[in-house]
C-alpha cells in the first residue's frame, strides 16, 4: 500500500490553499500521491494582538508545527516561506522552496485609488516593519496603522472599518497593504488596486514562495519532495 503523507499546516484559508498548491505540484510527479492534512493552531493564530513587526524572524507562526514534525505527528510542513524564523530547529531542514506566484506587495484601497492618488494624511493598514518603514519613507504624510488577522479579516477592516474578531475600535482605513500572492491564491485578484513597484516597496525576498520543512533524518521524504524545489 502506498504511503499516506501527513501534511502539517496552519488552518487559515490561505494556508490550506498553499497546501493545495503543493499537492497539485506533487501529483504532477506522483499521480498516486496520497495525503492527509493535519491542521495545527499556532501561537501566532491565537495571539491576535501582538504586532507582526515585533515578532518578525521568530517562530511565532511555526513553533507548534515544528513540534509536531519533530514528534513525528506529521511527515512534512507547508509554510509561507517568509513566515519561517531566522533559524529553524537543528533537526529540521527545508526540503524545497517553490517559485513565487507573485512577489509584489499590493495596495487595496477605498475608491480604487492608487498610492499616489491617496489623500494627504491617508490611513494605511500594514503589518510588517518593512512595509511600515518604506511607506513612511515614500510619503511622510501617511498614517500607518498596524493590522492583524488573515487576509479576509484585513479586507474586512478596510471595507467595514473594524475587525470584530481582532479589534473593536474603528480603524477608518483608506487602504491596506498585503501580499499580492495571498490575494491571487484566494481568488481575490480583483481586489488588487495596484501592485506596488519595487522602488517604492521592496518585498520580502521569499514573498509568494512556499517552504516545505521536513526532519533531517527523513531522507526518503526529503528525496520525495525534491521535485518541488525551484533553484
Amino acid at each position: 500500500m502506498a504511503k499516506t503523507y501527513k501534511i502539517g499546516t496552519r488552518t487559515s484559508p490561505l494556508a490550506l490553499r498553499q497546501v493545495d498548491e503543493v499537492v497539485n505540484k506533487l501529483r504532477k510527479f506522483y499521480p498516486e500521491f496520497q495525503y492527509k492534512i493535519i491542521g495545527i493552531n499556532t501561537h501566532g493564530d491565537r495571539d491576535r494582538i501582538t504586532p507582526i513587526s515585533k515578532i518578525e524572524g521568530t517562530d511565532f507562526f511555526t513553533q507548534e508545527i515544528d513540534v509536531a514534525l519533530l514528534g513525528r505527528e506529521i511527515d512534512f510542513a507547508v509554510h509561507s516561506a517568509k513566515d519561517l524564523p531566522d533559524e529553524i530547529p537543528k533537526d529540521l531542514t527545508i526540503a524545497a522552496i517553490t517559485r513565487s506566484v507573485d512577489p509584489f506587495d499590493a495596495l487595496v484601497s477605498k475608491g480604487n485609488l492608487k498610492i499616489d492618488q491617496l489623500p494627504s494624511g491617508a490611513k494605511i493598514g500594514a503589518s510588517s516593519l518593512r512595509r511600515k518603514t518604506q511607506l513612511k519613507k515614500y510619503r511622510k504624510d501617511f498614517q500607518i496603522i498596524s493590522i492583524r488577522g488573515n487576509i479576509e479579516e484585513r479586507l474586512q477592516g478596510l471595507d467595514f472599518g473594524y475587525q470584530p474578531s481582532i479589534v473593536k475600535h474603528k480603524l477608518n482605513l483608506d487602504a491596506i497593504i498585503v501580499a499580492a500572492c495571498a490575494l491571487v491564491r484566494l481568488g481575490l485578484k480583483n481586489r488588487i488596486t495596484q501592485r506596488i513597484t519595487m522602488n517604492i516597496l521592496r518585498p520580502h525576498p521569499l514573498q509568494g514562495s512556499l517552504a516545505i520543512v521536513v526532519r533531517k533524518d527523513d531522507t526518503l521524504t526529503r528525496k520525495f519532495l525534491n521535485c518541488l524545489s525551484d533553484e
